[in-house]
């Protein structure tokens, strides 16, 4: 313990010494969080799932060649119970529940959590309101249209862009830290001294594994502060503290690709170009950045294979959605599961030293 300890120590005060790492591990995230943030306040994207509760008039009087129009941009799916269709589009599975009122009277419920989702589904229902309200020139119009958000009011978009960003920190950091500490104790022989020091091997690799799970926290802790500034005003749901297992659970896998890339590179170089190799499409094809919803079939398909994508999920549904555990344990075990693979390749590829 008194040698673990000593380690974490010297670790924590060499990274906090260095500027370039923490401008890469705390600032540089951290200035996307502030951009995106600043630029989504009020603002919004295209194809929407719109959930139809009983009949509504406007929609079912459409011809055949009218609906096939409409299929381009929306696709309308039945569901005849309201409180079912009105949790669906809160939880982000479908955009909008549209359902009739009155005698000409149509009502629209959307959800604000991606502002250009939202202000597509009220723009296309809209089109379809006014054509109807055309086609009946001369006479008042025939339909009016009411609009409603399902969550409160006060819910913005940092809600859904903090969790993808603070993911993608913690990739970076985890992935980068573990790879270049490898690759730099190896060529320095560091590690053929500590071999032959008293410090167990469990210690060796417990200290720099402390380490990094420190910086998670703390990027956490960082991100959730500045987010929760009411300039961005994120608001933290009732169970927001299962984001911490996440984030230590989600750290731990990218360490275990920080150290298969740490054991198959024999530079910083090449270590640090593997790791921007695959941390950096992973933040765009995984969904970090950007909703996936209007992407290929084959770009969804890849991001379910990055665990990125499933802790910015997780991240997302603990921090904006309210859910609890039942979301967060799968992935949790996702990305230990992953963690525990990619370990053990690693081992097959470790190198005390280049000789």
């Amino acid at each position: 313990m008194k040698a673990f300890l000593s380690l974490s120590r010297t670790l924590l005060r060499a990274d906090f010494r260095d500027r370039t790492w923490l401008f890469f591990t705390l600032v540089f995230p951290l200035m996307f969080l502030l951009l995106f943030g600043a630029l989504l306040r009020g603002s919004g994207a295209s194809h929407v799932t719109l959930l139809q509760v009983g009949p509504v008039g406007v929609f079912d009087r459409m011809s055949p060649a009218e609906r096939a129009q409409l299929s381009r941009s929306v696709t309308v799916v039945r569901d005849d119970n309201l409180a079912d269709a009105t949790s669906k589009v809160a939880a982000g599975t479908d955009d909008g529940v549209v359902r009739q009122t009155g005698p000409g009277q149509v009502e629209l419920r959307f959800s604000v959590a991606d502002p250009t989702q939202a202000a597509t589904v009220q723009g296309l229902v809209n089109s379809v309101i006014q054509q109807e309200n055309v086609a009946a020139t001369g006479r008042p119009p025939a339909w009016t249209l009411t609009t409603a958000q399902v969550e409160d009011h006060s819910v913005k978009p940092i809600q859904y862009l903090t969790p993808g960003l603070l993911g993608w920190a913690i990739a970076t950091s985890g992935t980068f830290s573990a790879a270049l500490t490898l690759v730099t104790w190896r060529r320095k022989r560091i590690l053929r001294r500590l071999r032959l020091s008293p410090i167990s091997l469990t210690a060796i690799i417990a200290a720099p594994a402390a380490v990094t799970l420190t910086v998670a926290l703390l990027q956490t802790a960082v991100f959730l502060a500045v987010a929760t500034l009411p300039y961005y005003g994120l608001r933290l749901t009732g169970d927001w503290w299962i984001s911490i297992p996440l984030v230590l659970t989600g750290s731990i896998a990218f360490m275990s690709i920080g150290l298969l890339t740490g054991s198959w590179a024999k530079t910083e170089n090449a270590a640090q170009s593997a790791a921007q190799l695959i941390v950096l499409p992973m933040a765009f094809l995984s969904g970090a950045f950007f909703p996936l919803d209007n992407s290929p079939a084959w770009v969804r398909a890849v991001a379910q294979l990055m665990p990125l994508h499933h802790l910015s999920t997780a991240m997302e549904d603990v921090l904006s959605r309210g859910e609890g555990w039942s979301a967060a344990l799968p992935t949790m075990g996702g990305l230990l599961l992953f963690a525990a693979v990619l370990c053990a390749i690693s081992v097959r590829l470790f190198r005390w030293d280049d000789t």
